[in-house]
């Protein structure tokens, strides 16, 4: 049985494959917090150095849309991240329960105060130069009642401005699958930035609006395939009740290439601001030009290639050559 000095363990909400998350509480002065134990029994010196890592980042970040560390305890033959409680929930954990009841989780307009207020704190965590790299619902926790959201878990999020993934198998790859974006597989050949958050925030966004995931499939390799190369079908598809902005606004955020995303927080927030504003004063949202105010502060050198269009088409052809048939001699 878990224990942990100076702290009563009260019930589990929640499992993963790394980790045993309980309420609980602090028992010198009754506070309620969050107890997020190592699942492993005997961590490794790499797992201890990501929970370390995570734990930092965590505790360093000291932004109001941030869960908040409080310490790093070690719990018999293992370690536990203490951390706030404010009575909160994930978006997942809340679809799920409206699902089970057939109703809806949100209203559009609960969708975009969410919307940009997501988009504000993931703006705040790149200020910072921290690329989360786990953008989901089960990491985007909400108090109902207050409507106080904040993001949570950073094992895997990266103290740098760009990284370069290399090719593993699907099955390892860091990330919840359903949510990654193309570079983050490692099989673009393309460094990874803050934009990829931009990437899962969009799948999150469609998810949120639509009851599904943009691709629905279990198998590791053939998700892989579809963040890479299959476009979603459009949400106000699946659901015409959908405006198209807001359908336009996701669809942008999945750009299978982060040049031909959003560059900034600040340019989606825009955009979920003036479909909010247009909801609120019409009482409906029409079209509108996306990313007018999309300014990044961020210098990117683009990273794909100039001025080869014959180079490209003469391989493309030469591709598409080989890979016809050829016209069976006895036919």
């Amino acid at each position: 049985m878990l224990k942990l000095d100076g702290y009563q363990i009260l019930t589990q909400i929640y499992e993963s494959n790394n980790s045993n998350i309980y309420r609980g509480i602090r028992q010198h002065n009754n506070q309620p917090v969050i107890l997020k134990f190592l699942k492993e029994e005997y961590p490794t010196a790499s797992e201890l150095t990501r929970y370390k890592q995570e734990y930092e980042i965590t505790r360093n970040l000291n932004l109001d849309g941030v869960i908040k560390a409080y310490e790093l305890k070690p719990s018999q033959q293992t370690w536990a991240i203490v951390l706030e409680d404010f009575g909160a929930s994930s978006l997942k954990r809340l679809m799920n329960e409206c699902k089970a009841a057939s109703t809806r989780a949100f209203t559009l307009q609960e969708f975009l105060s969410i919307a940009i207020k997501i988009a504000e704190i993931l703006g705040s965590i790149h200020a910072a130069n921290i690329v989360h790299k786990d953008i989901n619902p089960a990491n985007i926790i909400l108090n109902p009642e207050t409507w106080q959201l904040k993001i949570i878990d950073f094992g895997i999020s990266t103290v740098l401005t760009r990284e370069n993934p290399t090719l593993k198998n699907p099955n390892v790859l860091e990330g919840t699958l359903a949510y990654i974006s193309p570079e983050q597989t490692g099989r673009m050949n393309r460094s990874l930035d803050y934009r990829t958050d931009f990437y899962s925030l969009g799948v999150t966004f469609y998810e949120l609006l639509t009851g599904q995931l943009p691709f629905e499939t279990t198998d590791a390799l053939e998700l892989v395939h579809c963040h890479i190369a299959k476009v979603p079908v459009a949400p106000n598809r699946i659901n015409p009740e959908i405006p198209k902005a807001i359908s336009d606004i996701v669809m942008k955020l999945m750009a299978k290439t982060a040049e031909d995303r959003y560059q900034s927080d600040f340019g989606i927030r825009m955009d979920l601001a003036e479909c909010l504003h247009q909801l609120q004063t019409k009482g409906s949202i029409s079209d509108f030009y996306l990313g007018t105010q999309d300014i990044s502060d961020q210098f990117q050198i683009p990273q794909k290639l100039y001025g080869r269009e014959a180079e490209v088409e003469a391989l493309l052809t030469a591709f598409e050559r080989v890979a016809t048939p050829l016209s069976s001699p006895l036919s």
